[in-house]
Parts: C-alpha cells; sequence; structure tokens
C-alpha cells in the first residue's frame, strides 16, 4: 500500500528568491534531471502568487497587520511537499490525482487554523517523475498580546513549537486524506525507525536513489567467494593461489568489462546514427520553412495583385460607364434634333405650298423625290444609300 507523504522545510527570506524561480518554473534550466520541461505545461496552480514570494509574503503581511519581529536569521515563511508514490497516482487516475491535491491544499488551510489567506503559493508539479505539491505558507499563530486581544502572529518556531509537531503533522494528514477517500497508510513514525528526517531536497534525492536502485537491482554484478587470506598459509602463497584470483576474479570481470566495452561502442554507433538523423531531420526542416516562408509570401503578391486588378477593373468599368452614358446622351439629342428637323421641314413644304398655290405637299414632296432621286425622309435616304454602297461591292 502507498504512503501519505508530507514534508516540511522552514526559509528564510534569503531563501525564497530561489524558491519562487523553481516551483514557479522561471528558470532556463534545472540542475534536477528529473524536470522534462516539455511537460511543464501539465503543472498548475491550486493557488497563484500575484507577485514574488517575497513580495507576496509582504503583502500578506501588512495586510493582515501581522505581529511578531522578524530579523535576518528568522524563518518566515515555511513549504509543505505533499505526494505518494508514482504507481499510486498511476492507479487512481488523473481525476482523482486532482482531487488528492485540492484535498491536501484543504488540510493545510484548516490545519492549526491556519486559514487560506496565509498560502502564499500551491503548485502541483506533472513534469517530474512523480506528481508532487509544493505548498508556500507564512506559519502565522492566532493568539494574544498583553491585553488580551486576538492577535495574529508570525512565528514560526511557535507554529512547530511542541517536540512531536511533525509527528502530529503526518498523523492527521494521514487520517485527514483517508477520512477523504484515499486508500493509504501512515509511513512507520522516526521514534520506531530511528531515521532523521529529511528536507524537500534531500527527501527527493533519496526518492530517485531508491527508484534508480530498483532499476539497477537486475544488473548488480555478484563478485565469486574469494577465500579468506587468514585461512591460506602465508609461507604458500604461491602460483596457484595466483591463478585462483585469475580465475575466478579477475577473467570474469574482465570479460565483463570487454562485453561492456563492446556495447559501449555500438551505443556510440547508434548515437552517431541517430545524430545524422536529427541533422538531417533539422536539414529537412528548415528547407520546409523555408518553402513555407516563399509560399506565404507568394500568396501575398496573388492578394496583392488580385487588389491591383479589382481597383482597376473598376477603374476602367468606371471610365467606359460614364462615356457610354455620354454617348447615350449625344445620341438621343441628336435623335431629338433629326426629329425636330424633319418636322420643320414638312411645315415648311406645307408653308410653300400654300404662299404659292402649288398643290398639296405630298405631291410636290413626291416630285421632289423622283427629280432628285433623293427621300426627305432621312431613314429611307440612309437605307436607299446602303443598298447602293452593296450593289457596288457586288458588282
Amino acid at each position: 500500500m502507498s504512503y501519505a507523504i508530507i514534508r516540511n522545510t522552514k526559509y528564510k527570506r534569503e531563501n525564497l528568491k530561489g524558491i519562487f524561480r523553481h516551483n514557479e518554473r522561471r528558470n532556463r534550466n534545472y540542475s534536477n534531471n528529473n524536470i522534462d520541461k516539455e511537460k511543464s505545461y501539465l503543472n498548475y496552480s491550486l493557488k497563484e502568487p500575484q507577485y514574488s514570494y517575497e513580495k507576496e509574503f509582504d503583502r500578506i503581511r501588512e495586510k493582515y497587520n501581522l505581529k511578531g519581529q522578524i530579523k535576518v536569521v528568522s524563518n518566515i515563511a515555511c513549504e509543505y511537499i505533499i505526494t505518494s508514490d508514482k504507481e499510486f497516482f498511476k492507479t487512481i487516475g488523473e481525476e482523482e490525482t486532482k482531487r488528492f491535491f485540492e484535498t491536501a491544499y484543504k488540510f493545510v488551510a484548516e490545519y492549526k487554523d491556519l486559514g487560506e489567506q496565509y498560502i502564499i503559493s500551491a503548485k502541483v508539479h506533472r513534469d517530474e517523475q512523480t506528481p508532487h505539491m509544493h505548498l508556500i505558507f507564512l506559519p502565522v499563530v492566532h493568539t494574544t498580546d498583553k491585553k488580551g486581544n486576538s492577535i495574529d502572529k508570525l512565528a514560526c518556531s511557535e507554529f512547530w513549537k511542541a517536540k512531536d509537531s511533525y509527528r502530529q503533522l503526518q498523523d492527521a494528514f494521514y487520517k485527514y486524506m483517508v477520512e477523504n477517500g484515499f486508500d493509504l497508510q501512515r509511513g512507520v513514525p522516526k521514534e520506531e525507525t530511528n531515521r532523521q528526517h529529511y528536507s524537500v531536497e534531500e527527501y527527493k534525492k533519496i526518492t530517485n536513489f531508491k527508484q534508480t536502485k530498483e532499476v539497477l537491482k537486475n544488473m548488480k554484478l555478484e563478485l565469486p567467494d574469494v577465500p579468506d587470506i587468514t585461512d591460506i598459509n602465508i609461507n604458500r602463497l604461491s602460483k596457484k593461489r595466483d591463478d585462483k584470483i585469475l580465475e575466478e576474479i579477475i577473467k570474469p570481470k574482465d570479460d565483463v568489462i570487454q562485453s561492456l566495452y563492446k556495447d559501449n561502442i555500438d551505443l556510440h554507433r547508434e548515437l552517431s546514427r541517430q545524430a545524422k538523423i536529427i541533422e538531417e531531420a533539422e536539414k529537412y526542416q528548415k528547407e520546409r520553412d523555408l518553402i513555407i516562408a516563399d509560399n506565404e509570401e507568394m500568396h501575398k503578391q496573388v492578394e496583392s495583385i488580385k487588389t491591383e486588378y479589382k481597383e482597376k477593373e473598376f477603374n476602367i468599368e468606371w471610365k467606359y460607364k460614364s462615356k457610354i452614358k455620354g454617348l447615350e446622351k449625344e445620341n438621343n439629342h441628336l435623335h431629338r434634333v433629326v426629329d425636330k428637323f424633319y418636322e420643320t421641314v414638312e411645315k415648311f413644304i406645307d408653308w410653300i405650298c400654300q404662299k404659292f398655290g402649288i398643290g398639296e405637299s405630298k405631291e410636290l414632296v413626291r416630285e421632289f423625290e423622283k427629280e432628285t432621286n433623293m427621300y426627305i425622309d432621312p431613314e429611307k435616304q440612309l437605307k436607299k444609300e446602303e443598298r447602293e454602297k452593296q450593289w457596288d461591292l457586288e458588282i
């Protein structure tokens, strides 16, 4: 069964900057090889600090008027690291893992009536081997001043005043998590194991060592039994003993070394091959990026040409529409002029006939058309001229 794990570390003001950069993943590089930066996007906060831990400390202290004398050497903040083992989280799944840390957060806020307002940050890390939460808080105790007034006091030593403070913490945490439905067990108290209490970083190193040890367990090379030197007669130390050591100890290990050396060479070859593949992939990626960039540039040029064409098309259309409209207007005017002229000519002929007693105007028009071979009606005259042109072309 898995254990309910909660570890505490105390910090001075000078420690907060580095802790902030680590917990909130503000560093570019980390000495901890277990951090997979490609998975850092999976990290999330149950309480996000507005500012750095130092500024958050000052803000909270001023806002809640916290009492207590603070010296350079004073511990002003604490950090819980809360977790279990990797197999536990794998078994319960994503949703229950999320509930695990939310439940642990509630426990911290309620433990010793701390209050959520004194929690600076609660960050769940999913980019390391085992999910865990870093929770930074101010060790505030609720007490009274000399006049009997209730006050909140920043006092790390009083918060952890009891001799078995850490045992009480772990007992309470285990009980709280089990009551909330998590199948965990309480670790064996250090009084029974005589083990020391490790800091957060020390605990991480130990945990990582244990995980590494499990991997290496099956790779352990057993040395053959070596005869006890006390059982050998010094006077009889001879070639026989040397041969025995050579055959039973040195040669088997030499075979192992040779095998490892060969494996090392093969590994280097494979790494070289992988490096070439990566180099080719990077080259392909660069070429692909250039093609994409060229393609985007061509798209921009096409769009620019389309825009320019539309503008020209609009200008030409507008220009010719204006001309056509002008010609239509001029044509209509000419039609009116011709019609008016034709009407005037007819009236003039009528007037001549009446004035000089020539006779009917129609007869006069027919005589004019007969003698001159021309029509008074312009449309008839135009059709006549077109027929004559057609005849000339046929001849």
